[in-house]
């Protein structure tokens, strides 16, 4: 992985204790960055890294709300004394698989705001975060993960279709803001992806619908995201910035 120049780079990723967060985390540290494992749970999190630690790598965890502003700046800064600037943000935390589907006018406006507040605010914040550091350095890499459910417009999750919709406005604003410091800015929006957290409102049976929907006939997992993470957080993708690209199978053609 030396060719992505990831060897001394230090890499934020949220949401980071489970699912594609810690199979990301993973595949940063096989890179040679150090990561630091961001998650609202702190004991997974420190289960996490420790795992990382164990296979050779380095990495720390950290506990962090990412939709409380002081929370994420305090995460920044002991992530600054503890392994240095952050060069890297993926901005994957996000309110899901606790989500109930249903249609959108019975959906409470508290689990409305929540999902707004974690899922747009919290990588608003965490950018905001990092942002002086890698103007300072000239160098930057963001990437938002955003969702295939916006480019379906998958029904009964308007709450969280419409948070990771607006990532994709964000991600292209952001970027003609920071391009001339040498940061870029992109999204990524997978389809649904088999992890090991438990999702009532994903059976069996629509599991299959969804592969049946697909190009390439099988379940999507974590590490089918892997090679455009890495790219996306190289020197090699340099002049790519701004962009939204999805990883799903083929379900969609946006």
């Amino acid at each position: 992985m030396k060719e992505l120049d990831l060897e001394g780079r230090v890499v934020l990723v949220t949401g980071a204790a489970q699912g594609i967060g810690r199979t990301l985390s993973a595949a940063f540290t096989d890179a040679g960055a150090a990561v630091a494992v961001a998650d609202i749970n702190l004991e997974k999190a420190q289960k996490a890294a420790e795992e990382l630690v164990s296979a050779g790598g380095r990495a720390h965890a950290i506990k962090v709300d990412v939709g409380d502003a002081s929370s994420v700046d305090a995460m920044v800064a002991e992530i600054e004394h503890v392994l240095g600037h952050v060069d890297i943000l993926i901005n994957n935390a996000a309110i899901f698989s606790t989500l109930k589907m249903q249609p959108f006018e019975d959906i409470p406006l508290d689990v409305w705001e929540r999902v707004q507040r974690v899922n747009v605010t919290g990588p608003f914040l965490c950018a905001r975060a990092v942002m002086p550091a890698m103007r300072r350095r000239g160098f930057g890499r963001i990437v938002n993960i955003s969702s295939g459910a916006v480019t379906l417009g998958r029904p009964n999750y308007l709450h969280y279709t419409t948070s990771k919709a607006a990532l994709i406005g964000m991600t292209r604003s952001m970027a003609r803001e920071v391009g001339a410091h040498g940061i870029t800015v992109n999204a990524v929006l997978p389809g649904s992806v088999e992890t090991e957290i438990d999702r009532e409102t994903v059976t069996s049976a629509s599991g299959q619908r969804i592969v049946e929907m697909q190009c390439i006939p099988r379940r999507q997992v974590p590490d089918d995201l892997v090679g455009v993470m890495l790219f996306l957080a190289s020197r090699r993708s340099d002049f790519i910035t701004g962009q939204s690209i999805t990883v799903d199978g083929g379900a969609t053609h946006p």
